[in-house]
Order: C-alpha cells, then structure tokens, then sequence
C-alpha cells in the first residue's frame, strides 16, 4: 500500500520517494546525507527522534530530536511513529507527520536510519522507498573511522564493532549497494539513484493523461 494516493496528487505532479540509507555504525551514510542535502533542493531530511545522549557537535532538531524514554514509548503507543527500532541500547524512531506531509506533496524525503527501520519502512512504503545500503571498504578502515570521530566509549566502540557482522548480512535487502571508498563519488552516486528514480514510471501516474494528447489527431485539437 502506497503512502500517496494516486488521487491526492495535482496534475503533472510527480510522487515523492522515501530514499532510504542504511550502514553500519561508521560507514559514512551520515555524511553522504549531509552533503546530497545540500545540493538537493526537492529533498528533505526526515529527523528521527531518539533517546540516546546528545553527542558533541549535534543540534537538537536538526540532527535527532532527543527525547527521554517515556516520551518515545508513548509516541510508539499511540502509532506517532512510521518505524522504530532498539540500536546499540537506544531508541530510535521516524515521527509519521512530517513525512506523511512531504510525500503528499511531492517532495523526496531522506531517511538515515538501520535496517530494523528500514524493513519496517518497506512494509509501510512499499514501491515508494528506495534503498540504499552503503558498506565501508574494510573492517579496519571501519574501525578507525569510528575511533577518529571519537564520540563513544571504548566499551561502546567494542560494542558496535560486534555488531558489524549481524548489520552487513541485510545488504541484499536493498535496491543499490555502495561501497564508501571516497565521499565524493559516494555523494555523486547517490545522487544519480536519486535522478533515476525520480523519473521512474511508476512515480508520474500523470503520464497516462498527458500522452493521451499525442494521440489526438492535429485537426481534432
């Protein structure tokens, strides 16, 4: 089932996708986000909200919204949320509004976010969501990607690279898979998917009514 109704869409307008990026802790979907934000204009970035701690650097609304336990719980339990899911000992969720809002009106919304979420988006979305997986170049570029940032713990930082090998066996559960060498071809390549599925069949149900004036003879029109 579709999130967009074909009938709730204006003449010649497009549907919205749910671009959806997943990767293992450090692999690079973050910043690959960041940067195809900024060149993107019809694109929006869906803020999930969590309850895990606000780590340096991060602004509230723009890269999470933090909130407590109770808070999300409840959001949960009264179906405010599109996905949600348990990562490394915290909550993670999608609020359903705003993306509801975005696709409705034809625009594209980026979601980073991992693979619990992004079955459970799939379920929801359907042919709306595409996903992309992306896949560090090695266990050991990983690590130290993970030790420069240098927002975890060492207990924390053991933790998540325990879990790299449970995390890379849903890549096939993707539509594109991309391997982070180098940033820039990453953010280039990401983009393409994204010009491509944008013109997708499938996402411009107006098409049947505009090609049905080629077939009416010159003299008729």
């Amino acid at each position: 089932m579709s999130l967009v109704a074909l009938d709730k869409l204006i003449p010649g307008q497009r549907r919205g996708l749910m671009l959806v990026m997943s990767s293992p802790s450090g692999a690079g979907k973050t910043s690959i986000s960041r940067a195809v934000l900024q060149d993107e204009r019809e694109l929006a970035m869906s803020v999930s909200v969590t309850t895990r701690p606000q780590r340096p650097g991060e602004v509230d609304g723009r890269d999470y919204h933090f909130i407590d336990t109770p808070t999300f719980e409840r959001m949960a339990a009264d179906d405010e949320l599109l996905e949600h899911a348990r990562v490394y000992k915290h909550s993670y969720g999608t609020p359903k509004k705003p993306v509801f809002d975005a696709l409705q009106a034809g625009k594209d919304v980026l979601f980073d976010i991992d693979w619990q979420g992004a079955q459970q988006m799939r379920e929801a979305a359907g042919v709306d969501m595409v996903g992309i997986f992306i896949l560090p170049p090695s266990t050991d570029e990983l690590e130290r990607r993970l030790r420069t940032r240098a927002q975890d713990s060492e207990e924390v930082l053991r933790y998540r690279l325990t879990q790299i090998a449970n995390d890379v066996t849903h890549w096939p559960e993707y539509d594109y898979v991309l391997i982070n060498n180098d940033l820039g071809e990453s953010v280039r390549t990401v983009r393409a998917i994204l010009t491509a599925e944008r013109v997708r069949r499938k996402r411009q149900p107006a098409l049947t009514d505009f090609v049905e004036q080629f077939r009416i003879p010159a003299a008729d029109r």
